[in-house]
């Protein structure tokens, strides 16, 4: 966990902190990026690689990549002919891990969080 100093725990956000934080969730709300950040945090990998585990198309596995790595969440280096993808923000990491915990956690006690919301099965 990120020691947040106590006189800036309690103050609200600026509105560009909001909308940073907020366009960092929105990158990682679509399930197809969130898999690949997934991948990325256990090591680094290939896009065919990628593509091979999420069962998604190497074009739109590199649609996604190329989002990420804008977003300044990935990077890529060459080997050969092979481009390789790594998590350039442990952060980031530090997110995608602790969010599959919490869900896996969920699911464990009471179902998903979606069986929660008002309106569905279980709520």
């Amino acid at each position: 966990m990120i020691d947040t100093p106590p006189d800036e725990a309690s103050r609200p956000l600026d509105a560009r902190t909001l909308q940073q934080a907020a366009a960092t969730f929105g990158m990682l709300a679509a399930t197809n990026r969130l898999q690949i950040m997934w991948l990325l945090s256990q090591g680094e990998s290939d896009v065919g690689t990628i593509a091979d585990k999420v069962g998604g198309t190497v074009a739109t596995v590199s649609q996604h990549l190329a989002k990420l790595k804008k977003a300044g969440m990935v990077s890529a280096r060459r080997e050969g002919r092979r481009r390789v993808y790594v998590l350039d923000d442990p952060h980031i990491a530090i997110l995608v891990d602790q969010v599959v915990a919490h869900q896996r956690e969920l699911e464990a006690r009471s179902g998903t969080f979606a069986d929660r919301l008002p309106g569905r099965k279980g709520a």
